[in-house]
């Protein structure tokens, strides 16, 4: 049998590349449109400069002497006289002990890597019931990596669990040279993450990275729960901002942000909330599309060894990812390509599907009524 695929006419090849190159731009164009071009618009305030100062002045021995005004359980000495590169806060709700569990045996079990010390804990609010309470008691005496603020953990109270845990960050840990804000329902390849804070060298300060959300709107819909009225917001827009999902900032930003949290409006969802106070102290959010946002991105060996976290990680698929991340072997050059394809592709799939069945559930509620 001749073969003709070398045969080609010019035209024809012009063609197939073509498509190639139309195929590629479609599944990572968006992406590198983010990673380059999706930056908010700088602002500039005579206040930054003062507030940088008032930063670099923080007291916090007034909270140090009184710590059980702010925090049930606080690990103050955790970080005492410790070079800690990254600390990692996990956002927790008190009732999910199960999952704090599997972090602990995955990705939250990594102490050091190259050299470099990691500590991460665990951030909650005040449980409901006093029994939760009792048990969050034993796993913290057992564990020693809670961190617990006297507010109730609910939903309402996010943006100030955001405030004390950002107050607990610049008060016990002020060596700490980044901070990993991430949900429990995530899975992060810590070190990944690590090696992408390391590359960025001398630049160690002004750092507020993650997924970045672009030109977000307040809901002004007053029969819903995240109702923003416009006495508290009156902006069309929320300022660029990270998913609060997962993002890390740099000591000097959570200090300048420690300085601000009381001139911000604190009736805005959490996550816009850490955006606006980034705009208030001059500072571009800056966007990596390896961080999900709000994405569960479909397990594949090398895309996972790629990316930095992924959203609703199962029970089963965390141990799994997190064996081979950690253990499994190094992924050739083609391998990750191929696997940042497939997962690519398969997580559209997914967020089409969702898509339709919700389109399905809304039709089905309307035809009812």
């Amino acid at each position: 049998m001749q073969v003709t695929f070398c045969r080609l006419r010019t035209h024809q090849w012009c063609f197939i590349l073509f498509n190639v190159i139309l195929f590629h731009a479609l599944l990572f164009g968006a992406d590198f449109v983010e990673e380059y071009f999706l930056h908010a618009l700088p602002y500039v305030d005579m206040k930054v400069l003062e507030i940088k100062e008032k930063a670099r002045k923080l007291n916090m021995e007034p909270l140090r002497s009184n710590l059980s005004k702010y925090y049930i359980l606080s690990q103050s000495e955790l970080c005492k006289e410790k070079n800690i590169f990254l600390l990692s806060l996990i956002f927790s709700h008190p009732g999910n002990g199960t999952r704090r569990d599997l972090i602990r045996k995955t990705w939250g079990n990594v102490t050091s890597v190259q050299g470099h010390h990691i500590l991460t804990l665990f951030a909650l609010g005040m449980p409901i019931l006093v029994t939760n309470q009792q048990d969050i008691d034993k796993e913290s005496q057992k564990n020693n990596d809670i961190i617990q603020g006297i507010f109730l953990d609910s939903a309402g109270n996010q943006t100030l669990k955001i405030i004390m845990m950002t107050q607990w960050a610049v008060t016990f840990c002020p060596n700490a040279l980044f901070i990993l804000k991430v949900d429990e329902e995530m899975f992060v390849n810590v070190p990944s993450l690590v090696d992408y804070l390391l590359n960025l060298k001398e630049h160690l300060e002004d750092i507020y990275v993650g997924r970045v959300i672009h030109q977000d709107t307040p809901n002004r819909d007053p029969n819903s729960q995240e109702f923003v009225p416009f006495s508290e917001y009156p902006e069309k827009y929320y300022p660029d901002y990270c998913s609060g999902k997962a993002f890390i900032m740099s000591q000097d930003v959570a200090r300048m942000m420690y300085v601000v949290f009381k001139e911000v409006p604190i009736m805005v969802p959490a996550d816009a909330f850490v955006g606006i106070c980034a705009k208030s102290i001059g500072l571009i959010p800056i966007h990596s599309s390896r961080f999900s946002g709000k994405r569960h991105i479909r397990y594949n060996r090398c895309c996972y060894k790629f990316i930095f976290t992924s959203l609703e990680t199962t029970g089963v698929e965390m141990p799994l990812a997190w064996k081979e991340i950690s253990g499994g072997k190094e992924c050739t050059l083609f391998e990750t390509y191929y696997g940042l394809i497939s997962c690519k592709l398969l997580t559209y799939f997914d967020t089409l599907k969702r898509f339709h069945m919700g389109t399905i559930k809304n039709n089905g509620m309307y035809l009812s009524d």
